[in-house]
């Protein structure tokens, strides 16, 4: 099921990743994981992004996690994107070349990240993985925290000469930022912090999120996409509540100084759809699980329908 610009749109759920007291992987939690995405059916998967603390694997794991990732959707023909993300460019086009067997919906990917490339390196790079790739779409995953965060004007000059790049991850901007992005509209999937994710809507842009209110609850991210196309006024109400509670209850946490993948981590332990736990893997620091019962009673009185839809 390859995506397309057009295709590649909605509430995508991120695998977190379970780790075990002696810092190994729970292959079993994890499985457990990705069968309550496709129970839940969301728009799509996609593993080893940050929350799957894509950073703190070991070349065996990462293709293990795949494999899992490929077995759990395919025979329900449940979109899903492989990560190939790495600082090492061989290593990136390796990946490709080693999963193309799984036939993933799309290939997420990261632009060399220890030294900055120049418009030319950039252009080598996705054409390249996108050789490698064999007609499987590529999408570039390019966050805030990236050494280098495109501008609307270079996305567009990669989209016009890479066909097979359909869409990126960022962060959005502001309403200046959604105007220089116009021309992506019919073009290439736009997919925004999930948080949100009405709000780009709303202004014609966003195609859907890699997200992290997914991470709270799958379902009710879901419903909240859902709504989106058909009533964005209530959706964009409900936004309001969503931004409320991360401001209060969850960028303090950011604000101590702890990674985004224990965000989602808290988040996904007080949503009690899974039981994936709080905790990263060494060095990172994760947030004391006796955090998550205030949290979880908070989000479900800001946000009801996430938990009853």
């Amino acid at each position: 099921m390859r995506l397309t610009a057009a295709t590649l749109k909605g509430n995508w759920a991120t695998v977190l990743l379970p780790v075990n007291k002696d810092d190994s992987i729970d292959y079993k939690r994890l499985e457990d994981e990705i069968a309550y995405f496709v129970e839940t059916k969301v728009d799509g998967i996609y593993a080893n992004g940050t929350a799957c603390e894509l950073h703190n694997q070991t070349e065996d794991e990462f293709y293990k996690v795949q494999e899992i990732l490929a077995a759990k959707c395919n025979p329900h023909h449940i979109p899903f994107q492989v990560g190939v993300s790495h600082p090492f460019p061989a290593v990136t086009l390796q990946r490709i070349k080693n999963t193309i067997a799984l036939q993933p919906s799309a290939y997420q990917f990261i632009l060399p990240d220890w030294v900055i490339t120049n418009n030319n390196e950039q252009l080598s790079f996705i054409q390249n993985i996108a050789a490698a790739a064999d007609g499987i779409p590529l999408v570039l995953y390019n966050p805030p925290h990236a050494k280098l965060v495109l501008t609307p004007e270079q996305l567009k000059t990669l989209c016009d000469e890479v066909p097979a790049l359909i869409g990126v991850k960022l962060a959005g901007g502001d309403d200046n930022w959604y105007r220089q992005m116009q021309w992506s509209v019919e073009r290439f999937s736009v997919f925004v912090p999930g948080h949100f994710l009405a709000s780009g809507v709303s202004k014609g842009i966003a195609s859907g999120a890699y997200s992290n209110v997914a991470c709270l609850s799958p379902r009710g991210a879901q419903w909240w996409w859902q709504l989106m196309q058909t009533d964005i006024h209530s959706a964009l109400e409900v936004e309001k509540r969503v931004l409320l509670f991360f401001n209060e209850y969850i960028i303090p946490f950011k604000n101590k100084g702890y990674s985004n993948p224990a965000l989602d981590k808290l988040l996904a332990a007080a949503g009690k759809w899974s039981n994936i736990g709080t905790k990263l893997r060494w060095p990172y620091q994760w947030i004391d699980e006796k955090q998550v019962e205030p949290v979880a009673k908070i989000a479900r009185k800001y946000l009801p329908e996430f938990f009853t839809n």
